[in-house]
């Protein structure tokens, strides 16, 4: 195992984020939120929405709607963030597992290591990315419409730790955005960055409360085959 993973102390549970984490995502998401807000009229550049995918969509579509100044209505952060959702799964229609994905969450299998999926995503818009995964199993999916409120609060990561019967504190957290970092350690939970795939570098992980930073999943199997 490597030093920085050797540091960490043996997880009970390994939690996952989805979107950038285990499947290439990330630039579907993002053209699905430039897309809706251009169908609201609201200025939108990439260099705004990047930084905020892993984040709660309707947290999204209020932030980016305030630089933009635009005032949104009651319930039309909801509305944007369904409507984004929509335009993803018209957009997603190939996704690809990031390279070292299968082979780790079956590694785990192997090793009786407990692992879920705990994803802002909403349920509709999981299940296809899941597939990409060619799983052997059906893994247990926490998705955004299991809690009130997603990403960076920790609920996501705290109703998957209930999930497994795993305690928050013994997990990690294995995410690509500085939501996930922050969600985790909200959660008390051990946050491990992965840049391969993200939409922020690794020192804005480690900003956000990551203990560890690594390229990709490829990094983490080797370590964790050790």
């Amino acid at each position: 195992m490597s030093a920085a993973l050797t540091d960490l102390p043996g997880p009970a549970a390994i939690l996952f984020d989805l979107d950038g984490t285990l499947v290439d995502t990330v630039e579907t998401r993002i053209r699905a939120w430039l897309a809706v807000f251009a169908e609201r009229d609201i200025p939108a550049a990439r260099t705004l929405v990047a930084p905020l995918i892993g984040s709660d969509g309707r947290r999204l579509a209020r932030e980016v709607a305030a630089a933009s100044e635009v005032e949104l209505q009651p319930g039309d952060d909801e509305l944007i963030d369904a409507r984004a959702g929509e335009l993803y799964g018209v957009l997603n229609h190939d996704p690809q597992p990031l390279p070292g994905a299968p082979e780790l969450l079956e590694h785990l299998d192997r090793l009786g290591i407990l692992w879920a999926i705990a994803t802002s995503s909403r349920r509709a818009q999981v299940a296809r990315s899941v597939a990409a995964l060619q799983l052997a199993r059906e893994p247990t999916v926490v998705d955004g419409s299991a809690v009130t409120h997603a990403k960076p609060a920790p609920d996501l990561l705290l109703q998957a730790a209930r999930e497994l019967g795993v305690e928050p504190g013994a997990s990690w957290y294995v995410g690509d955005s500085t939501w996930d970092m922050r969600a985790a350690v909200a959660a008390g939970m051990i946050a491990i960055g992965i840049t391969q795939g993200a939409a922020v570098d690794g020192d804005a992980l480690r900003a956000a409360g990551a203990r560890i930073t690594l390229k990709g999943l490829r990094e983490l199997l080797a370590g964790l085959s050790v």
